[in-house]
């Protein structure tokens, strides 16, 4: 009789794993992203030296799709709050004042998409795939229509310069940088390749993200799986 009960607990347990669907592809450009996502871990399997260590900048992608599990540790490293002092929230990566004028895209098969950093969750803006539009405004660059997630940070210059004035665009380089070595080090860490993109028209992403006339794309990060020599 236990013998029976354990083989029935087996069973059980291999059912359900077995009705488990597989992570969400961002492969599937039926496949809508909007919503919550999965809650970004804090332990990784890689230390910081090793991903200092490992990264270099990819263009060469495999036609191989993310999981929304990779996507949220990306726009969590990115933007993701960190922890809170009353009524006010912190983020990953240092921000002058806290002032925080950054917003962050998501371009994927399945369209485009806002990182809400406040729920940890993603609007969708765009119904259609514009990594090849993007592309084309980037000068062509061939990683940015290929990589299968495409991150675009632009920054609201006021934000900053209320507190800071003249020194806030300076402020917004460097956090900028911040911003974009946590997402290069996070894909790292995540067995994926990035690359930094600055040579675009301002005006014709700024164009595709459909933002307010204050809001202006300054970094590009495309990212997904290396496509290794033979």
């Amino acid at each position: 009789m236990r013998n029976q009960t354990l083989l029935s607990a087996v069973l059980a347990l291999a059912f359900m794993a077995s009705s488990c669907g597989s992570p969400v592809s961002l492969g599937d450009s039926t496949q809508d992203l909007e919503g919550k996502l999965p809650a970004p871990s804090t332990r990784g399997k890689m230390s910081i030296e090793e991903t200092l260590a490992l990264r270099k900048s990819v263009r060469q992608f495999q036609d191989k799709p993310l999981t929304i599990e990779q996507i949220s540790q990306l726009l969590w490293a990115a933007q993701g709050v960190t922890h809170s002092w009353g009524e006010r929230t912190f983020r990953t990566a240092p921000s002058a004042g806290a002032t925080y004028p950054f917003e962050t895209y998501l371009f994927t098969a399945s369209g485009g998409y806002r990182y809400n950093i406040a729920d940890h969750s993603l609007t969708r803006v765009f119904d259609n795939d514009l990594r090849t539009e993007l592309s084309g405004v980037s000068l062509g660059q061939t990683a940015v229509s290929d990589a299968h997630a495409v991150i675009v940070l632009s920054y609201i210059l006021e934000r900053t310069a209320q507190r800071y004035g003249d020194r806030a665009y300076r402020y917004v380089c460097i956090e900028a940088g911040h911003i974009a070595q946590n997402i290069h080090l996070m894909a790292v860490s995540l067995g994926l390749g990035s690359v930094p993109v600055g040579a675009f028209s301002d005006e014709e992403v700024k164009q595709l993200l459909g933002g307010p006339d204050d809001e202006i794309p300054l970094y590009i990060i495309p990212v997904g799986y290396e496509l290794l020599e033979e």
